[in-house]
């Protein structure tokens, strides 16, 4: 039998990880426990946005991008997410990785974390709260739900916050979910406002048809803290597992955090600052075309490495807008120059120069007459569109390629970098030359 740590700090990371986090496992292999034949993953079938039997949770998706990166199939064997989990999974070697736990959870070991969230307080955008922390007097007697024994609750009373309305922790998730009918009840106003586990209550929130507002939560000095960092969990006896998920999380942070803010989650700096979530424009990107992008692209699917060797095997067009590199300042009069040789994935086309917010004329009939040639005219064609990380170039092209009628217009925003992270080769690409002009391409790419 395990025993539960009694240390209140220990308390708190359980409960944390108990109510966080969805399990996924690997099968022992050689190498210490590096699998070779199957990634087998332990996890809550009904426990999203973690995760659920039909893949839709965001650890469903980290989880296959670590079977795509080890060349294996991802298998589930699925378990209520309360108290022993840890024991009749990984313990019994049904499964060999956890993908969510608290950092300092003693049931297994901790890989490197790969985000840190918080705690989030929610409430309806029409209620007259308008509270950015607990200390806002607006809260005030307020009906507050809170899932029973984790940090907030202790937090809300050193506030005056005692108009509580208690979840329970430990439940079978086959049958309830607490923290998703927190959200749910301040939706419904059975409660003013709720405070639980920051994927949670985003994920949900979203969901509702009342406008929630969702405010992550920064920790108070001398209080219970509301952010945790957030791990993969492995037996104690695998070094080399643990050096192999450490090497992934740092190869593969690009696409994880995609994948994060795909579904909304509040990620917290090393700081403890909240970080900014990147909204998507209604229009193109006209600025500073190197910074983080959104997570997302309406009308478009937003894609992986392992997404993408597939439909390149299936015919996809793979075009890669990255603009071309800017003469150095400073040459003379006369002067050659010869830029860099451009690295890219093995089968693409490069039409540089075609991202920008306002193309000129004459990029924007390049690139309407480059996609035409590619795609033979067929607008069902999918198409494949990167740059580089944090590139709104991509993000723009693949906008207007749905504006052109593409109807199956995939966005690649981990680029070049993160086919590379995924253990692919590049190759060297010249511009693509023009349909219109073929003599015209060394003009398109300046």
């Amino acid at each position: 039998m395990t025993r539960r740590p009694n240390s209140s700090r220990h308390v708190l990371l359980l409960a944390v990880a108990l109510c966080a986090a969805a399990s996924f496992s690997r099968s022992a292999g050689a190498a210490e426990g590096i699998p070779t034949d199957v990634l087998r993953v332990c996890a809550d079938a009904n426990l999203l946005p973690f995760s659920n039997d039909r893949g839709e949770g965001f650890e469903n998706r980290i989880a296959q991008l670590i079977a795509d990166d080890l060349k294996v199939p991802l298998a589930f064997t699925w378990w209520p997410q309360t108290i022993g989990f840890v024991r009749n999974t990984l313990r019994t070697r049904q499964c060999d990785l956890v993908m969510g736990t608290a950092v300092g959870e003693e049931l297994m070991q901790n890989t490197n974390p790969y985000y840190r969230s918080t705690y989030a307080l929610i409430y309806r955008k029409d209620s007259g709260i308008t509270a950015k922390s607990l200390a806002d007097p607006s809260l005030q007697g307020a009906r507050i739900g809170v899932v029973a024994r984790t940090p907030p609750s202790a937090v809300m009373l050193r506030h005056g916050l005692t108009n509580l309305e208690p979840y329970q922790l430990d439940t079978d998730t086959r049958a309830h979910h607490p923290a998703q009918q927190a959200v749910e009840d301040v939706a419904r106003a059975r409660t003013d406002a709720a405070i639980v586990w920051g994927p949670i209550a985003a994920y949900f929130a979203a969901r509702q048809q009342a406008p929630l507002a969702v405010v992550p939560l920064t920790d108070e000095p001398g209080a219970s803290p509301f952010q945790y960092m957030i791990s993969m969990g492995i037996r104690p006896d695998e070094p080399d597992w643990r050096h192999w998920l450490n090497d992934f999380i740092v190869r593969r942070q690009g696409d994880i955090d995609r994948i994060l803010a795909e579904y909304h989650v509040p990620l917290v700096n090393a700081d403890g600052s909240i970080r900014a979530e990147v909204a998507e424009p209604d229009g193109y990107r006209m600025a500073d075309y190197r910074s983080p992008t959104p997570p997302g692209l309406r009308g478009a699917e937003t894609v992986g490495p392992a997404e993408v060797e597939r439909l390149a095997k299936a015919g996809a067009v793979l075009i890669d807008v990255l603009p071309t590199p800017p003469k150095p300042e400073g040459l003379t009069a006369g002067s050659r120059w010869a830029p860099p040789p451009h690295r890219s994935l093995p089968g693409a086309h490069w039409l540089p120069n075609v991202g920008y917010g306002a193309p000129s004329a004459e990029q924007e009939a390049y690139f309407r007459t480059s996609l035409e040639a590619l795609t033979a005219g067929d607008r069902r064609r999918p198409l494949v569109v990167f740059c580089q990380p944090d590139c709104w170039m991509s993000w723009n092209a693949a906008k207007r390629a749905l504006s052109l009628g593409y109807q199956t217009v995939k966005w690649f925003p981990a680029g070049t970098e993160g086919w590379r992270a995924a253990g692919h080769e590049l190759v060297t690409l010249e511009p693509e030359p023009n349909p219109a002009s073929p003599n015209s391409i060394s003009k398109m790419a300046n």
